[in-house]
């Protein structure tokens, strides 16, 4: 065997090739006489075997869908897995032509995903002897992520916010739960943030007028709309006929009505002048006085 590594291969100068720079090839190890047990294998515990269905986006009666841990660079990465302990090579008829539905049924539930353009499909199974299929959703118009390195670029990529992440799980267990099985991916819960004001932000050459003072509810359901001040007569007007009975006088503003107020009312509507407004004492007390004169006239003849 030479002692020397091997030039760098041709691919290295590819647009998909994810690195660049001065690269060395490593030694390549001699091959051992016995390949160690992959996960399941001899007396090692299978992680397949002993997951739960919780562990799952979906789950059926022969198979099962999991996702990573939590979102990585590329849209979606999924692993289809058989539900009884065996290789690709160990599975019957009946799972074997269920594992070309499923793997056509998956690849295009992941490709109906916004920004998903292709789904690659791989499996290796050098880590576990319980069948698992790998599902690669390439985003869309990145066509360096084209060809054979799209795994390395899903750990070298920014991850996908975990919001989106968990929508397109939910999308694509929706998605399989139409032909049958259970859907256990929800997509994220909706924050509702309420703005702290609803009066727009004034512009730099707007002048600010000054804020009226929040009232509670309570305060709200209680208040009485203002009647407009009254006018004040010119002196040239004819004096209008005196009121039956003499009006009480006038009330300070933001004290209980009294039950003379009705009558009140009455007596204004047949002078011709306006009911009184509360916060005005000054020109209610002048009408009131110039009602009395013509009573105090009469009286005194």
């Amino acid at each position: 065997m030479q002692d020397t590594p091997p030039s760098v291969p041709d691919f290295t100068q590819w647009p998909s090739f994810p690195f660049e720079g001065d690269l060395h090839v490593k030694q390549l190890d001699e091959p051992v006489p016995v390949e160690p047990p992959r996960r399941g294998e001899g007396n090692r515990e299978c992680t397949a075997c002993n997951a739960s269905d919780e562990a799952y986006i979906w789950v059926g009666e022969r198979w099962r869908v999991r996702a990573m841990d939590r979102p990585t660079g590329l849209p979606m990465v999924l692993i289809l897995e058989s539900r009884s302990h065996l290789d690709l090579g160990d599975l019957p008829n009946l799972l074997a032509a269920e594992l070309g539905v499923m793997t056509v049924r998956l690849e295009r539930a992941i490709r109906s995903l916004d920004g998903v353009a292709r789904v690659h499909v791989n499996r290796w199974g050098d880590g576990s002897a319980h069948l698992h299929m790998w599902f690669l959703a390439r985003p869309y118009g990145r066509l360096q992520l084209r060809g054979t390195f799209l795994s390395l670029w899903d750990s070298i990529l920014p991850p996908i916010s975990e919001a989106q992440w968990r929508e397109n799980l939910a999308m694509v267990a929706a998605w399989l739960a139409e032909f049958g099985g259970r859907p256990l991916a929800e997509p994220p819960r909706i924050q509702w943030q309420a703005p702290s004001s609803l009066t727009p932000a004034p512009t730099g050459g707007a002048t600010e007028e000054p804020e009226e003072e929040t009232a509670s509810v309570i305060e709200a359901a209680d208040e009485i709309p203002e009647a407009e001040a009254a006018e004040e007569p010119s002196p040239d007007a004819p004096e209008q006929p005196a009121a039956p009975e003499q009006a009480g006088p006038p009330e300070r503003a933001g004290t209980p009505q009294q039950p003379e107020a009705p009558r009140q009312a009455g007596a204004a509507q047949q002078t011709g002048q306006q009911p009184q407004q509360a916060g005005a004492p000054d020109q209610a007390g002048q009408q009131l006085q110039r009602a009395e004169t013509p009573k105090q006239a009469t009286e005194s003849a």
